[in-house]
C-alpha cells in the first residue's frame, strides 16, 4: 500500500496556509489513499477505505479493467538543474537527507525520472559546454557536474538505485555552431545558431563521452535528447535544429557511435511544444523523422513540452507512430501563471501534465527545476528571472520548504505509480471537472489517481472485478489510491 509514506515538512506551507497535520498512525483499509486540497485542508494526508459489501448502484461509478492494457511507466520527477544543486548543497546535511528521501524513497513520494542538462542550461551558475576547448579531445566533465550536480545525484541514487535520468544540451559547443546552414560562419554565441555539419561526428563523440563520464562516476543515462527546445533561437543558452538537421546528425552520427561504443541510452527526438513553435515547415517534427528508416531506427521516441499547443498532439504523433515511445519531458510554473496559487494551479496541472500526458500515451513525466528559492534563484542574465521551483526554500535559513503544485502532482503519481506499471482500462463515470487514469503496477497493486476540479466534494466509486469502494473526493483536489488486486 502506502507504507511507510512520509509526512510533508513541518513547515513546507505558505504562510497563509494552514495545513492538516499527516496522522502519526497510519489510517487502516483495505485501500490506501493519499490527498491533498488547493486550500491544504489536506496536504499530501493519508487516509484508506475498504471494499464494500454492498450492491453498486452508484451513478459515479468507475470501472476498472486490468485485461485493457496501454504503455508502461518509466516514471515521473522533476529535472536537477545546477540552480536545484546549488540550493540542496547550501542545506544542512541531514535536511537534504531528509528531503530527498521523502521526494525520492520508493517507499515514499518515489520520484523515479530526472532531467539533467548536458552542458549549461538557462538554471547553471554559468554559460559552458563540456568541451569549450576546440577539439573534441578536450572534452571534460567542468566543476558544475563535479561539484553540484553528479554529488546530488549520487544522493539520490543511495536513496532510489532505480532512478531514470534524461540528459539534455542547450548548445552544442560554440567552435561547432554556425550562423547558418548556407551560409556556414562561425557564430561565437551561446544564443542561438545551428551546428555546422562538419562536426556532426564530433558533437556525437561529445554525446559518448558524456554518457561515459556519467558512467564512470556511477550514474547511468537512462535517455538523451539531441536538442532541447530545438526551434527556440532565443533561450540563454540555446541552439536551432530543424527536423532534418535533427534527422541527419542522429541517422549519420549519433545513433552509429551508440551502437560502436555499445551505448543503450534512449534516444528522444524534439523535446519541444505541442504546437512545434508555429512553425510551418517543422509541424510534425518527430513523425518526419520516423519517415527515414536509417534514423527511425535508433530512435526510442518524442519528448514534448507544453508552451505552447495543446496535449492532443500526443495522441495523432502516437497514431502515426504506435511503435514509438512518448515522455513529457518539461513544465514551468511561474510568476506569469500564478505558480505558488494552489488554487490556480494544482488541479489544473494535474489534469494536464500527469493524468493528461499518460492518458495520451507517454511514458513519465518531468516537470522543470526541482528547488529554487524564495527569490526563484540562481538565475542567470538572460535566463528565467520569473520561475518557481517544484519547491522553493528559503535562503534565509536554507531549511524551510514551500511546496508548489509540482511537487505535489508528481508526488501524487510516485506515491502509487511505479516504474514499470503499466496503464489500465478505465470507463463510466465522466466529468469534465473530474480526470482520472489507473494503472497496475509490477507487484500486482492497483493505482488510480484522480483529479477534482469541482469545487463542492464528489462521491465516486470505483469497480474492479467483483470489488468495489466508495470514496468522498473533496472539491478542488487531488487524489492517489492503491490497493491490492
Amino acid at each position: 500500500m502506502l507504507t511507510g509514506l512520509l509526512t510533508v515538512f513541518a513547515a513546507c506551507s505558505n504562510s497563509n496556509d494552514e495545513p492538516n497535520p499527516t496522522p502519526t498512525i497510519d489510517p487502516v483499509g483495505n485501500v490506501s489513499v493519499l490527498v491533498t486540497t488547493v486550500y491544504r485542508t489536506k496536504d499530501l494526508t493519508k487516509d484508506a477505505v475498504n471494499f464494500s459489501n454492498k450492491d453498486n448502484l452508484a451513478p459515479t461509478n468507475i470501472t476498472i479493467d486490468p485485461a485493457t492494457r496501454y504503455q508502461e511507466i518509466d516514471g515521473f520527477g522533476a529535472a536537477i538543474t545546477g540552480s536545484t544543486c546549488y540550493n540542496l548543497l547550501k542545506m544542512n546535511a541531514a535536511d537534504r537527507k531528509e528531503f530527498l528521501t521523502k521526494t525520492f524513497s520508493p517507499n515514499a513520494y518515489g520520484f523515479s525520472y530526472v532531467r539533467v542538462s548536458i552542458g549549461c542550461s538557462d538554471f547553471s551558475l554559468s554559460e559552458y559546454t563540456c568541451c569549450d576547448t576546440p577539439g573534441i579531445e578536450n572534452f571534460a566533465l567542468t566543476d558544475e557536474e563535479t561539484d553540484l550536480v553528479i554529488p546530488i545525484l549520487k544522493e539520490i541514487l543511495a536513496i532510489n538505485p532505480g532512478l531514470k535520468i534524461m540528459g539534455t544540451p542547450w548548445t552544442a559547443p560554440k567552435w561547432m555552431k554556425v550562423n547558418n546552414l548556407t551560409d556556414l560562419q562561425p557564430y561565437d554565441s551561446w544564443t542561438g545558431g545551428q551546428l555546422n555539419p562538419d562536426y556532426y561526428a564530433a558533437y556525437a563523440t561529445y554525446f559518448v563521452k558524456w554518457i561515459q563520464a556519467f558512467k564512470a562516476q556511477g550514474i547511468d543515462i537512462y535517455s538523451i535528447t539531441p536538442q532541447n527546445e530545438p526551434l527556440n533561437r532565443g533561450n540563454s543558452a540555446s541552439m536551432y535544429m530543424s527536423w532534418e538537421e535533427e534527422r541527419d546528425f542522429i541517422r549519420t552520427a549519433l545513433g552509429p557511435q551508440f551502437v560502436a561504443n555499445g551505448i543503450k541510452t534512449k534516444i528522444y527526438v524534439f523535446d519541444h511544444n505541442y504546437n512545434y513553435d508555429n512553425i510551418a515547415s517543422q509541424q510534425s517534427y518527430p513523425t518526419n523523422i520516423y519517415a527515414d528508416a536509417d534514423a527511425a531506427q535508433y530512435i526510442a521516441g518524442a519528448a514534448f513540452h507544453d508552451y505552447g499547443g495543446d496535449r492532443s498532439e500526443l495522441l495523432n504523433v502516437h497514431n502515426a507512430n504506435p511503435d514509438k515511445e512518448l515522455v513529457f519531458s518539461e513544465s514551468s510554473i511561474g510568476t506569469w501563471n500564478s505558480g505558488r496559487d494552489l488554487t490556480k494551479r494544482l488541479v489544473e496541472d494535474m489534469r494536464n501534465i500527469t493524468i493528461g500526458t499518460v492518458n495520451n500515451w507517454c511514458r513519465g513525466a518531468i516537470v522543470w527545476n526541482l528547488m529554487l528559492d524564495n527569490d526563484r534563484s540562481p538565475y542567470r542574465e538572460g535566463g528565467c528571472s520569473t520561475c518557481y521551483g517544484a519547491v522553493d526554500i528559503n535562503n534565509r535559513d536554507y531549511k524551510t520548504i514551500t511546496l508548489n503544485s509540482h511537487y505535489y502532482i508528481m508526488a501524487h503519481m510516485g506515491a502509487v505509480v511505479k516504474p514499470g506499471a503499466v496503464r489500465i482500462g478505465t470507463s463510466g463515470y465522466t466529468d469534465s471537472n473530474m480526470a482520472y487514469a489507473a494503472f497496475e503496477n509490477t507487484d500486482g497493486t492497483i493505482a488510480f489517481v484522480l483529479a477534482n476540479n469541482n469545487e463542492k466534494s464528489k462521491l465516486i466509486t470505483v469497480t474492479i472485478g467483483e470489488k468495489h469502494f466508495a470514496y468522498e473526493a473533496p472539491g478542488k483536489s487531488v487524489a492517489s489510491f492503491k490497493w491490492a488486486k
